[in-house]
């Protein structure tokens, strides 16, 4: 019986020593809208976050109040104390969202908590164009594109039109 009772005690032990203990690392933060009311929903807008070395993403999705929580992503095969170099980026949501480049993207930072994180600078969005300054560009193009057409680089001194005048530009619209 005794001899059962530590064999069981052998195997628990070598059992123990296979697990790996994991400590998850939580990436903790809120975003903002700059034009909203107070009680618009901020649900459903993706937040996606990198770091550095590590090859898979992850995402959250934000709460009514705009705040997301989402685990880091790691390498299993390394055992890092800290995420080296990441970064969150506000993705998109279900409606059109306008977003300053000084805002779509936030370091990852330590936070005051164990195994917590938060980002440095807010994520924050419009949900209408801001044309408060001239190179600010929404919506669609209002200009289809240029048509003239690619000139051969054929030497001046042969004294030949642009190739453009003797080389017919036919665009394939469809294989009938």
């Amino acid at each position: 019986m005794a001899l059962r009772s530590l064999i069981t005690a052998l195997f628990f032990l070598l059992g123990l020593a296979w697990i790996q203990l994991s400590t998850c690392q939580v990436l903790k933060g809120k975003i903002s809208c700059l034009d909203c009311n107070p009680d618009y929903n901020l649900s459903g807008i993706k937040i996606v976050v990198k770091c550095g070395q590590v090859k898979k993403l992850a995402t959250a999705t934000t709460e009514e109040n705009g705040s997301f929580k989402v685990e880091l992503p790691s390498d299993t095969s390394k055992t890092t104390p800290e995420p080296l170099n990441c970064f969150a980026k506000l993705l998109g949501g279900p409606n059109q969202l306008y977003v300053w480049k000084k805002n779509l993207a936030s370091k990852v930072v330590k936070a005051h908590e164990l195994n917590s994180y938060t980002i440095s600078t807010p994520l924050a969005f419009s949900t209408s164009c801001p044309l408060a300054s001239k190179d600010a560009k929404c919506g669609a193009p209002n200009q289809i594109g240029s048509s003239k057409t690619i000139d051969l680089p054929l030497p001046r001194e042969w004294g030949l039109a642009p190739s453009s005048y003797y080389i017919p530009f036919v665009p394939i619209i469809g294989i009938p």
